[in-house]
């Protein structure tokens, strides 16, 4: 029996309930899904649930009697060993063996849509995530967003939402002005400006720039006046810096459906567009020669400038006129996760989402992470050869590769500063986190493997009832739970959590392996049906460890 099964099972002896006259119940109050979970005590039970307490006082009835009632209907569905009532009337639903088995077949007939859930079906999701200015190689707190990222991105998926990938370019504004200025100080051998890049990088882009425009028969960009020449550079050079970025993020497995040039908005009308609808709604002022939007209506600490008195647009224009065109493009919600440092920019972020009317936390969510250290040999690894003041993704990947990379950076919650310890995401050992839950998928594909060459094969038998071990019992309850592990991720934004789950699982399997349930029949001994059962259960672990490593992005290799 399937947790689904058991769910519909409970919600059928409501229904009967209630068509029978025993609860004077609206049809209507009955869940879609009773809510099921496991208890956090192995002797409570396989399953439990709160259904009584939801119902009882709708129904007129104490929370104790409603649970006795749905229990004596339960006691009478197949699969169904015992149900038993605690505290004020939780009902503790325990499994005959041969349906608790029955999870290990459905898993594998299920295969890479085990785990899945239509909790966001029909919702459309625009997740903008990294969004590093073009200024240098992507620094360590970016690769961060881009495993969070991307987990999210596929835990949201799993569970029925339409996302989409964004990454806002940032190609407008005084960072690249910069930037540009630093390849052309660099090209023509001067000092670096005061506030401008550093770093062997800005060498080798200016470099580049050089070589292209001559190999393209254009003058050397460096012997052109000081406009041209810094446009060259700002041009060529933030198109060579992304291209470095993006090629960066592919090798670490994170591609993006759309890029989105902040260059655009202005270029586009977008923001004077942004700005007249706001205006036509109200919520814009004119004071000391600039147009304000009055933040403040909306929980803001301050009203903030939209147009400065020069007529040039405020940053924040660009951020209202982006957040309108993603509304405008069809997204229910707009989710951006961005770094430590930008908590000043949720309160008015908000407040632009409440003034076009939308609901902020709702149509527009902001998720912020924290720092990440890296450590080596028990010291902080502080500096990149590359990029002098920054550690990259390149530098990261380098050090320990994509998959101890992405697991190690996804498996905490994004909200919590994290360090990360190199020797040990580089060790071939179960202290090894990603190592762990790798070694225990390929486990189970060389047990697979054992089992094929001894003539076990699933579908000459299987029963249920032989899965009687204690350590069946817990690894099939760890088993049932993916579904709802990623449901919870994808709602909380936690995919972390995923993480964690195949950490538990592949314990509960190594345990399982660890009590010689074997699946190879020892020497002459036949091929039972409890051999292939049990193989059944080992395929199902590897399905769902599978299943979660590929929910974080990371491999699920067979051999190790």
């Amino acid at each position: 029996m399937t947790p689904d099964q058991l769910a519909d099972a409970l919600r059928g002896a409501l229904v009967h309930a209630v068509d029978d006259g025993t609860f004077a119940l609206d049809p209507a109050a009955i869940p879609a899904r009773v809510h099921i979970e496991r208890p956090r005590q192995r002797e409570h039970g396989d399953w439990s649930t709160n259904v009584a307490l939801q119902l009882a006082k709708k129904a007129g009835v104490n929370p104790r009697a409603f649970a006795e009632e749905l229990a004596r209907r339960l006691a009478d569905v197949p699969g169904i060993a015992a149900v038993e009532i605690a505290g004020p009337g939780f009902l503790n639903i325990r499994l005959d063996a041969a349906a608790a088995g029955e999870l290990a077949r459905g898993i594998v007939e299920q295969g890479a849509d085990y785990g899945t859930n239509e909790t966001f079906a029909g919702l459309k999701v625009n997740l903008e995530f990294v969004s590093a200015n073009p200024t240098g190689p992507l620094h360590i707190g970016g690769v961060r967003w881009a495993a969070v990222g991307d987990a999210l991105a596929r835990v949201l998926t799993a569970s029925g939402a339409d996302v989409t990938r964004e990454y806002y370019f940032n190609d407008h504004g005084a960072q690249i002005d910069r930037f540009a200025r630093s390849l052309l100080a660099r090209a023509r051998g001067e000092e670096a400006p005061e506030d401008g890049y550093g770093g062997q990088y800005i060498a080798e882009i200016a470099d580049q720039v050089i070589a292209d425009a001559l190999a393209a028969g254009e003058p050397d960009p460096r012997t052109l006046p000081d406009d041209e020449a810094r446009e060259a550079f700002r041009a060529r050079g933030v198109e060579l810096m992304f291209g470095e970025i993006r090629q960066s993020l592919h090798d670490f497995g994170v591609d993006f459906d759309v890029y989105f040039h902040e260059d655009s908005l202005h270029e586009s009308g977008a923001v004077d567009r942004a700005v007249a609808r706001l205006r036509e709604s109200g919520h814009m002022f004119e004071a000391d020669g600039a147009l304000w939007l009055r933040t403040t209506d909306f929980g803001d600490d301050k009203d903030r400038v939209v147009i400065k008195s020069d007529g040039q647009a405020a940053y924040i224009a660009g951020d209202i006129a982006y957040y309108l065109d993603k509304r405008e493009r069809g997204f229910d919600r707009v989710v951006i996760m961005l770094g430590s440092d930008h908590h000043g920019y949720v309160g008015r972020m908000m407040a632009v989402c409440a003034a076009f009317g939308d609901t902020p936390h709702v149509n527009l969510e902001i998720l912020i992470g924290q720092l990440v250290n890296l450590v080596k040999d028990g010291e902080p690894v502080r500096m990149s050869k590359r990029a002098g003041t920054i550690i990259t993704i390149d530098d990261l990947v380098e050090a320990v590769g994509v998959d101890a990379a992405r697991y190690a950076l996804s498996r905490s919650s994004s909200d919590q500063q994290i360090d990360l310890d190199l020797d040990l995401l580089a060790k071939a050992t179960n202290e090894n986190p990603v190592y762990y839950v790798q070694y225990a998928h390929a486990r189970t594909a060389a047990v697979a493997r054992n089992a094929a060459e001894s003539g076990v094969r699933r579908e000459d038998g299987f029963d249920g009832s032989t899965l009687d071990h204690e350590s069946e019992a817990v690894l099939l309850g760890l088993l049932a739970e993916l579904p709802r592990i990623v449901a919870q991720a994808a709602d909380l934004r936690e995919p972390h959590r995923v993480a964690r789950y195949a950490e538990d699982v592949a314990g509960a399997y190594h345990k399982w392996y660890d009590q010689k349930r074997r699946v190879v029949p020892w020497g002459e001994e036949e091929v039972t049906d409890a051999h292939r059962t049990r193989l059944w259960l080992n395929d199902a672990t590897r399905q769902v460890l599978a299943n979660a490593l590929g929910m974080l992005g990371v491999s699920a290799p067979e051999r190790m």
